[in-house]
């Protein structure tokens, strides 16, 4: 699968233009399967969202996501920041396929340090999707830092992790970007933004990583950038097959 990743410059709510904006991104790179954005890529990470705002925008950035998907034959991924039926506030990460239909994954680890906890509701379910052979489990930022949470249980090929990540702590990103890739077994999708708002700068240090831990493809450092890279099943399994980590895993569960 040619999976994408997009390293892009976010400016604090404006959706119209991020969304013109990343629409001339995607076009960088054609002929992707899947199409990966950073955390709140349409309006940049407002912890004191308002709910009846994000109502509105994310109806908004969901018909986006679904136009392109459409005009790219390809699935696009990110977070929004939405609203669910009983009106809690979510960061919500969509999985947009071309025909329109979705799958989305509620945060679990909200970010209570830059006050997330304050205004949103943490996600419960684990949520893996399937897009051309590939089966994905879907994260969002601060669960990189939760290894239990996002364990494989052999039941996901790649993670991806979208991202408002900051610089000061870069090195913890990269160090557990890798991690993930290793213990797991799998492929790991991060995507993180660049530049700047009002409580912090970006470096993004997108990547995608094989199961090895080599990086298979990534964003030049401190700018936008568009980086693409193969996810190769047989590869991917042959290893599985020949060192066979998972099945020697501890068994356990996320109790809820």
């Amino acid at each position: 699968m040619k999976t994408a990743i997009i390293q892009h410059v976010i400016r604090w709510d404006e959706l119209e233009w991020n969304l013109q904006h990343l629409s001339s991104l995607l076009n960088q790179q054609p002929g992707a399967d899947l199409y990966v954005l950073a955390e709140t890529f349409a309006t940049g990470f407002m912890a004191e969202g308002s709910t009846g705002k994000a109502g509105e925008q994310s109806k908004r950035i969901v018909g986006w996501m679904q136009q392109e998907a459409s005009r790219l034959d390809a699935a696009i991924a990110g977070s929004v920041a939405a609203v669910d039926v009983d009106g809690n506030l979510r960061n919500r990460l969509f999985f947009v396929r071309p025909d329109g239909s979705y799958d989305f994954y509620d945060k679990r680890h909200l970010f209570g340090f830059a006050g997330e906890t304050d205004e949103y509701v943490p996600g419960e379910q684990r949520v893996v999707t399937e897009w051309r052979g590939v089966r994905f489990l879907l994260q969002v930022c601060y669960d990189l830092r939760f290894p239990v949470f996002s364990r494989n249980l052999g039941d996901y090929d790649a993670v991806i992790y979208v991202a408002n990540w900051p610089a000061r702590r870069r090195d913890v990103w990269l160090t557990l970007l890798k991690a993930r890739a290793l213990e797991n077994q799998c492929f790991v999708v991060g995507v993180n933004r660049v530049g700047s708002d009002n409580a912090c700068d970006y470096l993004g240090d997108s990547a995608i990583i094989n199961a090895y831990g080599h990086t298979l493809a990534a964003c030049k450092d401190e700018m936008e950038d568009v980086a693409m890279a193969e996810l190769d099943m047989e590869e991917l399994q042959r290893f599985r097959v020949k060192f066979p980590v998972l099945k020697d895993a501890d068994d356990f569960r996320v109790v809820e």
